[in-house]
């Protein structure tokens, strides 16, 4: 046992030069003033005050979680009776498979896909028009930048409740049929609670990469539709201000946070069995 704990050295030190220092390097810059130098550090809670002081940003916070939630939503409703229907077919493996080769495709290009179908003349729009119900202007709006989070990130929403209701013991079901209950009560009664912590974590998994999601909504909004990971990417990249940019990211670190302690409360209080815990 003593000569495996050695294998996890090498992962500790890149964990710790990939992730640890790069997080140190954020929270330094984030509590300074831009433009000090590095022998002579002032710092400074400025960027947090301009955050707060400005509406616009916190119009954009706001914006970025309402998307996440409306995100997060779509996701379930959709994904909800997708992995039912994949559970309950005979082809378990093949629906899987089909569920999950979508992210073998680098996001990005995916994306773009979704920007070419949603264009004035894209596929989408030429069927509409064929059927006399279009064109519409389909990109730089709310509908867009919402489609193509559902598309990216529904996969995980489909295999965690997939996972779920696929551990159910059978015998459940069969035992609230005995009893008497029909198909709608033993889904109501013993299948939906029972799937309750693959949904929770499938929220989790939804949730916290679209707030902070930013070249959807800067690819499919046109870069008209901005969210709060695009005014971080703004303030890196663009306006050069890594004191600020490392601020937002901070208060976008402290959400999630207390996002995933909410839905780990909850899911403590779902007991195995589907119930709630006394």
């Amino acid at each position: 046992m003593k000569a495996l704990r050695k294998l996890v050295y090498p992962y500790i030190a890149w964990a710790a030069v990939m992730i640890v220092v790069p997080m140190l390097m954020i929270l330094v810059y984030a509590f300074t003033k831009e433009g000090n130098s590095v022998r002579n550090f002032m710092f400074s809670l400025d960027s947090f005050k301009r955050f707060f002081s400005d509406p616009v940003f916190s119009e954009v916070l706001k914006r970025s979680l309402e998307i996440a939630v409306l995100t997060t939503i779509f996701c379930v409703l959709l994904g909800y009776p997708a992995a039912y229907a994949m559970v309950r077919s005979r082809f378990k493996i093949q629906w899987v498979l089909l569920t999950t080769i979508p992210t073998w495709i680098n996001m990005l290009v995916r994306t773009y896909a979704w920007r070419g179908m949603l264009d004035n003349k894209g596929l989408i729009n030429s069927f509409l028009g064929l059927i006399g119900l279009g064109p519409y202007k389909m990109l730089e709006t709310t509908f867009a930048v919402v489609l193509g989070m559902v598309y990216n990130f529904i996969p995980f929403m489909i295999l965690q409740i997939y996972n779920a209701l696929e551990k159910i013991d059978k015998s459940y079901l069969e035992a609230a049929a005995d009893l008497g209950a029909n198909r709608v009560q033993v889904f109501l009664k013993v299948t939906l609670p029972l799937s309750v912590p693959g949904i929770i974590s499938g929220i989790t998994l939804v949730f916290l990469p679209a707030v902070s999601s930013f070249f959807i909504p800067k690819l499919l909004g046109g870069g008209k539709y901005v969210l709060i990971g695009n005014v971080i990417e703004n303030q890196f990249l663009t306006a050069g201000d890594w004191s600020f940019g490392s601020a937002i990211s901070l208060i976008m670190a402290a959400v999630i946070i207390v996002s995933m302690y909410i839905t780990r409360r909850i899911d403590r209080k779902i007991s195995p069995e589907g119930g709630l815990d006394k």
